[in-house]
């Protein structure tokens, strides 16, 4: 298990800035209407680093501070940072962690339980690819993961079972909630926010009418210009 005096002075300053980044990230779930009380969570890979910095259990947002966040390795395990605060992480810690071993080229995960996204995970039902915000950001319909209990690996093991033949960063794990990935945090709450305002948009659309499917076609043109093409691209 690493020790927080195994860490040089740099790897120190790296910790330290992702729990900064991490405290930060975590106002956009309140502010979209991710989550209520303290559900939901952001973690972050430390860059470099078999760690990665998440929400502690059970906190409210308003008291999230750089100074709140907690440290574990990629197995979940804490690591002491010898500080004032001795928070255990999020009890979807051992989720995050998976991921980050299985997915390599994950750098964040969220989870919460937002309203419409987690309607479609309790009724088992994919959200289809029926907007072309879907087909930009998704490149395909937002598929359901199994149910899984918290507490062991099992709900790592749907995430990354379910994502890997999916061009989604999103999965609806099965009368739980939505788990969104990305190359780093900010990503990774970015997908939140889209995946809880396009379930919004297709259940209201199916209350007027059945929403109707873009062709293959489309979707691929759309998703592979708005992952290349789109905003400030280098």
């Amino acid at each position: 298990m690493t020790l927080w005096t195994d860490l040089t002075a740099e790897q120190q300053a790296l910790v330290n800035e992702t729990r900064q980044r991490v405290a930060q990230l975590h106002q956009h779930l309140p502010a979209n209407n991710l989550v209520v009380w303290t559900a939901g969570n952001v973690s972050e890979r430390v860059p470099g680093l078999d760690l990665m910095v998440i929400k502690p259990s059970g906190v409210q947002y308003e008291q999230l501070s750089a100074q709140t966040m907690v440290v574990t390795d990629l197995y979940g395990n804490k690591v002491d940072c010898g500080e004032e605060h001795d928070l255990q992480p999020s009890s979807d810690t051992f989720a995050h962690a998976y991921v980050y071993r299985h997915m390599p080229q994950v750098g964040g995960v969220v989870h919460t339980h937002s309203t419409y996204a987690t309607a479609f995970a309790a009724a088992h039902q994919p959200i289809p690819v029926v907007l072309t915000m879907i087909a930009d950001e998704f490149g395909g319909e937002i598929p359901v993961g199994p149910v899984a209990i918290i507490g062991d690996d099992s709900i790592g093991e749907g995430i990354v079972e379910t994502l890997k033949t999916s061009n989604s960063p999103a999965v609806l794990m099965a009368n739980h909630g939505p788990f969104t990935v990305g190359k780093d945090g900010l990503a990774a709450v970015k997908a939140a926010v889209m995946v809880e305002e396009v379930a919004r948009t297709v259940a209201i659309a199916n209350q007027i009418g059945q929403a109707q499917l873009l062709p293959p076609d489309i979707v691929e043109k759309l998703y592979a210009r708005y992952q290349h093409v789109y905003g400030q691209q280098a």
